[in-house]
């Protein structure tokens, strides 16, 4: 049952930002954009300089892989960044010489396929020992890829992260200047912001095909059969596995006692894997898991940056250490230079948006994103994929303009990536791209465990008259890790 604002209590093998619109920033985000670049200006480094390896089109790119399993982002990822075969496990075109992962099981599997390569638990360990590895992916719970990232860059290696980027507002401002300062590429694994579909959305709403944009309205299934959110930590212990480092699994987080699975239904697990998503201390719930694709097109179309505020609309309870099981987040947007002021809805745990009266089709999809301008509507798939007009019958005589924003060969974030390691262009969800982003779609969880609606300062890093804000925005780190 949903309360008001004010209660308490693609599978591993399924199937740059350019300027759409030349715009006059206004000042609320020409202070942001400075205040972003300002920390990184006086020792912004180019890869030369840096002692950044940037191989030829050529040669073959030494990856060190952190994360190798868990079914659902990280084997995935190990298969793409060494760019195989995508049937199979051979024809390797990348170099991978080191795995890590605190479940030996994963790691042990994924050497299968790598027999040559290093193996760790700990992928501090790991950068430390590994010196000329050019690059590193990262598909490891969301409260360590920070760490992982930061000290990938500062060992001058170059990075492909999961996404969310981050675990908090504060971290994705610190990898986004770091990135900046040691001069290496990057990439967040939002892939469909490689995708045609997303380019297709920016350049219709740039050629006017809807006019002004006012609304956007995002929406996900997640976390609805994905895994458990809404609940109170279970209380007592299970043995951890001989073969799973539960400790290093923690990392940064606070320490408690390990659950194999919840006492009503022990086949349902409480962290490991994957079921991390839905706790405060390890995952970013469905914002992190889905906004990062969804809210995306139309976040680059409607060159939104930095919200005003961010109000929770409406949640089923919430928990101290877990996300609710479904929630209505709305942020307000100000005006971007000829752009109006703009807001933006997300609603997850498989509420939608009420169906728009001119669409044609049955229903909305299950994931999805609708854009309101005040000439007409799009709405695109989870990925940004086929925008198209509403009615759906007027795409029929609708004629795209022409493209504008470059292509990525295959649409591959991965090979995107890669290609930007050998001197190419920059990766298009690097992380100036998707660390404001991130910091973006993350101000929605700070929003959702207050409960209430918050001012955001972005040059701050602070919510206005709520300080109990700060410790959501920049969590505290175990002793041995930090950012």
């Amino acid at each position: 049952m949903m309360s008001n604002s004010n209660s308490n209590p693609r599978s591993p093998f399924a199937t740059v930002r350019t300027a759409v619109t030349t715009l006059r920033v206004n000042r609320r985000r020409f202070i942001y954009s400075t205040a972003l670049a300002a920390g990184a200006l006086a020792t912004r480094l180019t890869p030369a300089d840096a002692g950044v390896k940037l191989k030829s089109a050529n040669e073959k790119l030494d990856i060190g892989c952190i994360g190798t399993g868990g079914g659902w982002r990280a084997d995935y990822d190990v298969h793409e960044l060494a760019d195989m075969d995508p049937t199979g496990w051979t024809g390797a075109k990348e170099n991978i010489v080191a795995l890590c992962d605190v479940d030996a099981n994963y790691l042990g599997a994924m050497k299968l396929h790598f027999p040559s390569a290093r193996t760790y638990p700990d992928y501090r360990v790991m950068l430390d020992k590994e010196k000329t590895l050019d690059a590193v992916g990262i598909a490891i719970p969301d409260h360590q890829h920070a760490p992982a990232a930061m000290l990938a860059m500062a060992a001058g290696k170059h990075v492909y992260c999961e996404k969310p980027l981050t675990h908090s507002v504060w971290e994705a401002r610190q990898v986004t200047l770091a990135a900046r300062k040691y001069g290496v590429v990057t990439q967040m694994g939002n892939q469909g912001h490689s995708d045609e579909g997303n380019r297709q959305l920016c350049e219709m709403i740039a050629a006017g095909a809807i006019g002004a944009v006012q609304e956007i309205h995002c929406w996900t299934d997640r976390p609805v059969k994905w895994w458990v959110q809404g609940k109170n930590r279970p209380p007592g212990a299970d043995p951890v596995p001989s073969t799973f480092d539960w400790d290093l699994w923690l990392g940064p987080a606070p320490t408690r006692p390990f659950l194999a699975g919840w006492p009503e239904d022990k086949k349902t697990q409480v962290y490991h894997p994957h079921y991390w998503r839905g706790w405060w201390d390890f995952g970013c719930g469905a914002i992190g898991d889905m906004a990062c694709h969804i809210m995306d097109g139309p976040y680059w179309a409607a060159n939104l940056g930095a919200p005003s505020t961010v109000e929770l609309v409406r949640s089923s309870a919430l928990m101290p250490e877990m996300a609710p099981w479904a929630s209505i987040i709305k942020f307000q947007f100000p005006a971007r230079g000829s752009m109006p002021p703009c807001s933006l809805t997300w609603y997850d745990g498989g509420q939608k948006p009420a169906k728009p009266a001119e669409m044609e089709a049955a229903q909305l999809d299950n994931n999805g994103a609708l854009i309101i301008g005040d000439k007409g509507k799009i709405v695109t798939g989870t990925y940004g994929e086929n925008p198209h007009l509403l009615p759906e019958s007027k795409m029929m005589d609708f004629k795209r303009p022409a493209p504008t924003i470059p292509r990525v060969p295959g649409n591959s974030p991965h090979k995107d990536f890669i290609r930007a390691c050998k001197d190419g262009p920059k990766a298009c969800s690097n992380f100036d791209i998707s660390g404001p982003f991130t910091e973006m779609a993350l101000l929605g969880n700070v929003a959702l465990r207050l409960g209430k609606k918050i001012q955001w300062d972005p040059v701050n890093l602070k919510c206005p008259g709520t300080p109990e804000a700060d410790a959501i925005l920049h969590p505290t780190f175990r002793d041995g890790w930090k950012v």
